[in-house]
């Protein structure tokens, strides 16, 4: 039905001229008509938004009702609610905040332009100006990167694989290329951090990549032989064959705090110095101080030993020993040997 505040008397005359009748008819077509006006203002206030400034000669209409004010003020205020979904979005916030400055400006002369604006028009109007805001919102999130500027656990991308094979090709222990930056990646990373000096979180960002693609290896402190380097400082073991690097595995030795068991004190030392493989389990071992269990120990002074752990942190946090993970244990004894008599050299 067509909006009749600008000029009732069109609608009015219309609606007489097609059907006489008595007047409580009359009173009941003109209650109705008014319903209706009441009905239709709530859309129209979100048309409005997309009105075309009011001609001159409607400059005379008269001021919306109380009522008819109040349903309105909402819809031009209100956000999209798109626009407050995506609060770290810049654009999307801008597209939030334009929205009710266009539809405060556009208020009045969509008040003013009710007699001359259908129904298909004011449809037209709501089916624009929505999607439109809609789309601006998906052109948005499409230009949003796909990707981090870093690489850190969890994400699975060709990026990682070339990175997986680059610390592979380096040296540094990786087993698999798969895509995926699981837990053995990460003992990587940690250790080609601990190699340049660098911040010890696992996140690649550019540091870390530099380091990677500048091909960043420690060097060895021997020169022959086949030696189990200890670095203590940079918290790292190193498979040496005759000065030269061949693997790089994450570590983590004794943290220096002291501790309790059986009734003696101890310090959570992992000595200096240079040592040998004297014994060897091939397996999981219990401590005999009730400290917990080491997977395949290969033990070069006192109850010291490199062995396997679930819990290799970037960190010293061992009771003394030299923590490696499982798999990188595997490769030591499985790959590379590391025999009894086999040489330690722990700086």
């Amino acid at each position: 039905m067509r909006a009749i505040h600008g000029r009732p008397t069109h609608g009015v005359g219309r609606a007489v001229g097609k059907r006489v009748i008595g007047t409580l008819g009359a009173v009941a077509l003109t209650a109705s008509l008014l319903s209706a006006c009441g009905d239709e203002q709530e859309p129209q206030g979100s048309a409005a938004a997309t009105s075309s400034p009011a001609p001159e000669e409607s400059s005379a209409a008269p001021e919306p009702s109380a009522d008819e004010s109040a349903a309105e003020e909402p819809e031009a205020s209100e956000p999209s609610a798109e626009g407050s979904a995506d609060a770290g979005a810049e654009d999307d916030a801008d597209d939030s905040t334009a929205a009710p400055d266009e539809g405060d400006a556009a208020g009045d002369d969509g008040a003013n332009n009710d007699d001359e604006q259908t129904d298909e028009g004011d449809g037209a109007a709501d089916g624009e100006e929505k999607p439109e805001d809609n789309d601006g919102d998906k052109d948005t999130k499409d230009e949003e990167p796909e990707e981090p500027d870093h690489i850190e656990y969890g994400e699975v991308s060709d990026r990682v694989g070339d990175l997986q094979q680059r610390l592979k090709d380096l040296g540094y222990f990786v087993t698999l290329v798969d895509n995926a930056y699981g837990g053995e990646t990460q003992q990587a990373i940690f250790a080609l951090q601990k190699a340049g000096g660098l911040y010890r979180d696992g996140v690649v960002g550019d540091a870390t990549q530099r380091a990677a693609d500048d091909g960043l290896v420690p060097q060895a402190q021997t020169s022959s032989g086949k030696v189990l380097e200890i670095d203590i400082d940079r918290q790292l073991v190193l498979a040496v064959e005759d000065g030269s690097v061949v693997k790089v595995i994450n570590a983590s030795s004794g943290n220096g705090a002291t501790y309790d068991a059986k009734g003696a004190t101890y310090t959570a030392y992992t000595p200096r110095g240079s040592f040998a493989v004297y014994r060897e389990v091939n397996g999981m071992h219990s401590s005999s101080l009730e400290l917990g269990d080491m997977w395949r120990p290969k033990f070069f002074t006192g109850g010291i030993a490199v062995h396997g752990s679930a819990s290799v942190p970037a960190f010293p946090a061992s009771h003394g020993c030299v923590r490696v993970s499982n798999s990188a244990m595997n490769w030591i004894w499985d790959t590379w040997g590391a025999p009894s008599g086999t040489p330690v050299v722990v700086y």
